[in-house]
């Protein structure tokens, strides 16, 4: 069946709603060629501006699915589950939670990307470690998952290849922001992934994509709903980025702070996240009657990181790498800190060199920020704040001016933070 692009372009400018024939044709189409660049930016506009219904925002996603290959697990004796997050700023959740979870017999396939602006990426972190592979076939993502328990590797170009090319296109377009583009983009890639449940980690704050709570919970009732509607287990939790998630920003410095949360020890922050992400996950696949923080105290869950690293080529006992130079940033003022901005210490530490302004750049695994305060400690004047690591000290100037910036302090200890801001299920 074939339409016509400019007909549906008109359909969704003047608020008509689009049937499950026509997206998937369009979404063929543009994969195939036949509907131009200018056509879908078009058409990203339109929906930006007006929407779409629950069922059009299924459609799209299962037919950015069948644009390309879709994993199968279910041949494997154990349950599997996923989690994806919106990302943020010291968001090394993922390091601890996979074997955390698989250390109670789930499969946890986690096909993770890379960082692009503030926001770092789990692949450039685990690649901190030395020998790491992101790359694995699907046979081998397959067997790593039936004997370790957990994967965390890049994507393979055969998932949802229709959505690697709109998420270009929405990139320089202007329509990043629509909701239904977001949520079926994430969505496309974690069905396509196989798993039987999916928790969604959306975060909210100015480090996080969602700046506040009412975008936030709109983002994540789409994507619940989404999972549910294609068959999947999916809830979700939304949480806090207004302030950096635990004390350490950068990719081998995020590997440190994860192998501290593994070993019992970490910022509570981190644990929290962990643990209350690994408790919805192992719900969805019917384990109730656990508390996941005692196989971070016990050691089960780094025995599992450990047979994870070292099944992609990683050598845990190797060191980190460390960057060449830091420069301290000490407290001009008393007080309690009031404000520890996510934004501020995150696009610093991209300007250290932790991330990339382009695709095609390389990343400065040791550079980064490391916090020796958080949001409500009391701190005096001439108290060490925070220390910046890069290889290139001209990187300095600009990021000591950012992450100086990102402080506030009061004489009145703030509000107790909350992690936890609401949940979607």
């Amino acid at each position: 069946m074939s339409f016509s692009a400019v007909e549906l372009i008109i359909k969704k400018r003047e608020h008509e709603v689009l049937t499950t024939d026509e997206i998937n044709w369009l979404v063929d189409a543009y994969t195939k060629g036949v509907v131009a660049d200018e056509q879908m930016s078009a058409m990203a506009m339109a929906i930006l501006l007006n929407g779409m219904e629950r069922r059009e925002i299924l459609d799209l996603t299962m037919a950015m699915i069948a644009s390309g290959e879709r994993l199968d697990f279910s041949g494997l004796s154990k349950p599997t589950a996923d989690k994806h997050s919106t990302g943020g700023v010291g968001d090394k959740i993922t390091l601890p939670l996979a074997p955390l979870v698989a250390s109670y017999g789930v499969a946890v396939p986690q096909l993770s990307g890379r960082g692009l602006g503030h926001t770092g990426g789990t692949l450039d972190k685990l690649e901190a470690i030395s020998g790491w592979q992101a790359g694995l076939s699907n046979t081998e993502l397959y067997s790593q998952l039936a004997e370790v328990g957990a994967v965390v590797c890049a994507a393979g170009s055969g998932l949802a290849p229709a959505d690697k090319k709109l998420y270009a296109l929405r990139d320089v377009t202007g329509t990043v922001e629509a909701i239904p583009l977001i949520a079926s983009s994430i969505m496309s890639k974690k069905i396509a992934e196989g798993t039987s449940a999916l928790v969604l980690d959306v975060k909210v704050g100015s480090g996080a994509f969602m700046k506040t709570l009412d975008r936030a919970g709109e983002l994540a009732k789409t994507l619940v709903q989404i999972g549910q509607d294609a068959g999947v287990k999916t809830s979700a939790l939304l949480t806090d980025m207004s302030t950096p998630l635990g004390l350490k920003i950068g990719n081998a410095l995020e590997v440190e702070e994860s192998i501290e949360v593994l070993t019992g020890g970490g910022p509570a922050d981190v644990i929290e996240i962990t643990v209350e992400l690994a408790r919805e996950m192992l719900a969805h696949s019917g384990i109730n009657d656990v508390d996941p923080a005692e196989n971070l105290q016990n050691g089960k869950a780094m025995d599992v990181f450990r047979k994870m690293i070292s099944a992609q080529g990683g050598d845990l006992d190797a060191e980190l790498p460390k960057a060449k130079e830091f420069h301290t940033i000490r407290a001009t003022g008393s007080g309690f800190i009031s404000r520890l901005d996510a934004l501020s210490v995150g696009v610093a530490s991209w300007r250290l060199g932790a991330g990339r302004e382009r695709k095609e750049d390389a990343v400065q695994f040791g550079a980064g920020v490391e916090l020796h305060a958080q949001l409500g400690d009391s701190i005096e004047e001439g108290d060490a704040l925070m220390t910046l690591y890069t290889d290139t000290p001209e990187k300095f100037e600009r990021a000591i001016e950012l992450a100086s910036s990102a402080v506030d302090f009061s004489q009145q200890a703030p509000p107790k933070r909350e992690m936890i801001l609401g949940r979607v299920s």
